[in-house]
């Protein structure tokens, strides 16, 4: 949420027995200077993000601009966008929404996020349902708006989705992983089979779970998504398909035959202004660093904004070798502009867009009227709107997604005990365990060392005078005793309260389980927790 909007305060949520706090995200470490600012105030940076707006309400003014540039076939992508949704078993209510994205009135929400197992971290749903939010309010102000839910099938590193966390019973926090037994490295995940190995990663998911009255419907939604010899792409949009059915949100994958053709004539146009693209991109780049930021891409000058597909569906990096050549990287293939330009048009399956460029093919194919994405995708607005400056399309306007982290009943409880907020997680756990201790597991400790520090401190204090009147330059020396001493006395205060820690297990687990549920990995919640953990305690 923006600094504006997040006055700290405390609310009922509609007739259920919920209470939120909002937090504004400068007070959570490791946020970039450049997307606090932009949640702040984003007319200040129009220089990077030419279409800001002060929030989502506003998009709506773009939908004349949106829908006057969109050129895509709608039928076409709708034709392709059925194939898709009908492939994952979509709802009808999705089926119906790509229906009204035939109309010429309708823009598209759109939102997206790699294909991670069991549909990865926390913040993948949050995205969606940002977005169907979003189109929701579009459509109750007059404007016709479709949800759509983008999945990276194409990316290849497989690592970054091969595994994900959930918290079981007695709130551990555990990771499953799954690679299947033929993978090939830089595989896109989207052509990736899913083998027998996902039924002994399923089962051992659930059994880590207490068993509730939801245990069954959260088992045949895993098992309906990751089937044997499904692609981890399709299983991934499966299982959102089942969360989202009634929502009708539209998923798109960007390896369908027919997306790549209709993306064609974007590839085509990036091929040939490539060297524009890698020259404004550098020159955003120094901008932003100029300016206090950082450069969210490293752009060099060997950067070409497409990858290379082969013939077994790896996903390659191409480089600028000079002369007007561009190669394969690891591959002795050479090719020309010329070339590459002829591959777009007719083979546009062979490329794959690159992260600076995907946001301009989707919305080359969609008559999008905003994005929602996390804090990174937010940056990286910041540079990549040159290359839809060099392409010639309007700048799409883009949002944070929303953002939580859950605490529950339990949890909220012991918060509340050790008058811990979210805001004290983010100090350490060292720093929370030492400090709970001594208010909560041993409050005469730190009484009785801090009486012992003022007296050991006072009584130096008359050694020190007494010192200095016999040699001045004792007091120097005293001075780095008297700092050895505190040290000491210090270091004692802490091995004490860590031996009770030790003989009191309960505090110990109580802490440890605020740790695994608030701050997994000692990171937001979202960014770590499935969405499995709450679909099995809360339906």
């Amino acid at each position: 949420m923006s600094q504006k909007q997040a006055t700290e305060r405390e609310a009922g949520c509609r007739s259920t027995n919920i209470n939120v706090s909002r937090l504004p995200f400068s007070s959570i470490p490791h946020q970039s200077k450049l997307f606090l600012q932009y949640l702040q105030d984003p007319h200040s940076l129009k220089e990077y993000y030419p279409n800001a707006v002060a929030t989502p309400t506003d998009v709506g003014e773009f939908a004349s601009e949106v829908l006057a540039n969109y050129t895509t076939d709608r039928n076409a992508l709708c034709d392709a966008l059925i194939e898709i949704n009908s492939n994952i078993g979509a709802s009808p209510s999705t089926l119906s929404n790509i229906e009204l994205l035939r109309h010429s009135d309708t823009v598209a929400v759109l939102t997206g996020q790699q294909a991670g197992l069991f549909t990865g971290p926390l913040y993948t749903i949050y995205k969606a349902l940002t977005a169907i939010k979003q189109a929701e309010a579009l459509t109750a102000k007059g404007v016709n708006a479709v949800a759509v839910f983008w999945a990276a099938t194409e990316d290849h590193d497989f690592d970054e989705v091969a595994e994900t966390f959930v918290i079981g019973r007695g709130n551990e926090l555990t990771k499953f992983s799954y690679r299947p037994t033929d993978y090939k490295e830089n595989s896109q995940v989207g052509s990736v089979k899913i083998d027998e190995g996902i039924e002994t990663v399923i089962a051992d998911l659930l059994d880590s779970f207490e068993h509730t009255e939801f245990s069954d419907e959260v088992r045949a939604i895993l098992l309906g998504g990751w089937t044997v010899g499904n692609g981890f792409g399709e299983a991934f949009m499966r299982q959102l398909a089942i969360i989202f059915a009634k929502y009708g949100l539209v998923f798109v994958d960007p390896m369908n035959a027919k997306i790549k053709q209709l993306a064609a004539p974007i590839f085509e146009k990036a091929v040939r202004h490539s060297d524009q693209i890698v020259s404004a991109l550098m020159e955003r780049g120094s901008k932003l660093v100029e300016n206090g930021f950082h450069a969210q891409v490293v752009v060099e000058d060997d950067y070409f904004p497409l990858f290379w597909i082969d013939d077994e569906g790896g996903r390659h990096a191409l480089r600028n070798v000079g002369d007007g050549k561009f190669r394969v990287k690891g591959d002795k293939r050479e090719f020309t502009s010329v070339e590459l330009q002829a591959i777009a048009r007719d083979q546009p399956e062979s490329l794959s867009p690159g992260v600076m460029l995907r946001p301009v093919v989707q919305d080359f194919l969609f008559p999008t009227i905003c994005y929602f994405g996390g804090g990174a995708e937010v940056a990286y607005f910041a540079q990549n709107s040159e290359v839809y400056r060099v392409l010639e399309r309007p700048v799409t306007p883009v949002f944070h997604r929303q953002s939580f982290s859950v605490t529950e009943t339990s949890q909220r409880r012991s918060m509340e005990k050790l008058k811990l907020g979210l805001v004290d997680f983010f100090e350490g756990r060292e720093a929370v365990t030492m400090r709970s201790a001594e208010k909560y597991l041993t409050p005469e400790t730190p009484v009785l060392f801090a009486d012992v520090e003022e007296k050991i401190n006072s009584e130096l204090n008359r050694l020190d005078q007494a010192v200095s009147n016999i040699d001045a330059t004792l007091a120097a020396n005293l001075a780095t005793r008297r700092r050895k001493i505190v040290y000491h006395i210090a270091a004692l205060r802490k091995k004490t309260l860590r031996a009770h820690l030790r003989n009191d297990e309960t505090f110990r687990r109580r802490l440890d389980a605020l740790f695994a549920t608030v701050l997994p990995n000692d990171g937001l919640q979202e960014r770590t927790v499935n969405v499995v953990t709450y679909l099995n305690r809360s339906g």
